[in-house]
């Protein structure tokens, strides 16, 4: 069904709807923000449910966190004087959050959004991979539960979209289906993952560690304390992931919040969207455009101050990026694919697929082209040449590669025999 639409078809969908978006200070929710302001004008409004005191602080962040940044600038020079005028008529701030019951609004407000609400993104996301398990859980899985209460009460809704991750799949290869996660369906064979059992012990180790410090006299002060129970938690998050198959807390936590989804969500139209690692803006508005350090960028730092040498790495291995106006993209045409689709949920996965993979090799070979196309210059006015880097599809042959450069002989002299290829 997405194939046969049209951007026109996808763009017109947008016009008078009323959008809740959770998450827009982040990466992805910028780009979605920005995207619907700029190709449709006339949507009616645009609600970001962002952390805040009150509406004056939520919507200062907005403003310095999303408006103010480059990624709007062609759309700034596109309205002119007009731009803050437009952005204010269109965009409000709710100070609110995810984690907590009704959102953290006021009955008032939140009466008033169910009756206009046609639109629910959820992009809020905790992804720290070794995070805090009880803050992980509040946010990638309470969160989702909220917010389905939340549906529940819009009489408008026609779709709402979640934002998940590709990793949810763990490390199976092949063919990946695009199908929802079911109750009880853990990564693990032997292992029944029990949304309500995990929520249970992460009071139950918390009310213990409370206990354990006020016994003993605890740490010295509330610092040492507060520093237990965050080791505490992320080692419980690991153990928990581990257990039940999952590589870290991020993606167990996510695939549990798209579990509680599939209960809750009654006959409410539901898209999961899979991205994998989501990188800069490919082409619309900004080519290039990236919001702080993120993945792979640090490997393409370290090449360009040419303080990375080698890396291991297989260069043949799918790496899975996947540019983040290709996701919102999606995420637009998924939502009009399945709008009032009632009863419908949805998995779509926005990555590089197996049929058009983005290997290792491919980020090397881009990476090499630009530096030497565009070197760096030093301080002193003088070109910085660019070298080539090493790959080690093993870590024997790193080993046997770092052996050879600490007896002094160069790196050069051992590619031939260890190193997977220098390009």
């Amino acid at each position: 069904m997405i194939d046969a639409m049209d951007a026109a078809t996808i763009v017109g969908y947008f016009k008078g709807k009323s959008i809740l978006i959770t998450g827009s200070t982040g990466f992805l929710g910028k780009i979605l923000v920005e995207k619907i302001l700029r190709v449709q004008p006339d949507v009616h409004k645009i609600y970001l449910l962002v952390r805040g005191i009150d509406e004056p602080t939520a919507k200062q962040r907005v403003q310095q966190e999303v408006i103010d940044t480059d990624l709007f600038d062609l759309l700034r020079e596109k309205r002119g004087k007009g731009f803050q005028q437009f952005v204010e008529e269109k965009v409000v701030a709710l100070a609110g959050d995810i984690i907590h019951h009704n959102l953290g609004l006021e009955t008032p407000m939140l009466d008033a959004l169910a009756k206009e609400i046609d639109v629910i993104v959820n992009i809020a996301a905790t992804t720290n991979f070794y995070g805090r398990y009880d803050v992980s859980l509040d946010v990638n899985v309470m969160g989702v539960k909220h917010l389905c209460q939340f549906a529940k009460q819009c009489a408008r809704l026609k779709m709402l979209m979640h934002v998940s991750t590709a990793f949810v799949s763990g490390f199976r290869e092949g063919l990946i289906l695009e199908k929802p996660i079911k109750p009880g369906e853990s990564l693990r064979e032997g292992t029944f993952l029990d949304i309500d059992a995990e929520l249970r012990l992460v009071r139950e180790v918390k009310k213990q560690l409370t206990m354990t410090n006020s016994s003993t006299g605890g740490a010295d002060d509330d610092t040492d304390k507060k520093k237990t129970e965050r080791t505490a938690m992320k080692e419980l998050g690991l153990q928990r992931a581990r257990h039940h198959g999952w590589s870290n807390t991020y993606v167990f936590t996510k695939a549990m919040g798209e579990v509680l989804l599939g209960q809750l969500r009654g006959d409410i139209p539901v898209v999961i969207m899979r991205p994998s690692i989501i990188t800069s803006v490919r082409a619309d508005p900004v080519p290039g455009w990236m919001q702080g350090t993120r993945t792979i960028d640090t490997i393409i730092i370290g090449y360009a101050k040419q303080n990375l040498s080698c890396f291991l790495a297989d260069l043949t291995f799918v790496m899975d990026v996947i540019p983040g106006d290709m996701v919102v993209n999606a995420m637009m045409a998924a939502m009009v694919a399945h709008s009032e689709e009632k009863g419908a949920q949805l998995v779509y996965h926005s990555t590089s697929s197996l049929r058009n993979p983005a290997t290792y090799n491919v980020l090397y070979q881009s990476g090499r082209r630009h530096f030497y196309e565009n070197p760096r210059v030093g301080k002193d006015g003088k070109v910085i040449p660019t070298k080539e880097m090493y790959f080690f599809p093993t870590i024997a042959r790193f080993c046997t590669w770092s052996i050879c450069c600490s007896a002094g002989s160069s790196p050069s002299s051992t590619t031939t025999s260890t190193a997977s290829t220098s390009l």
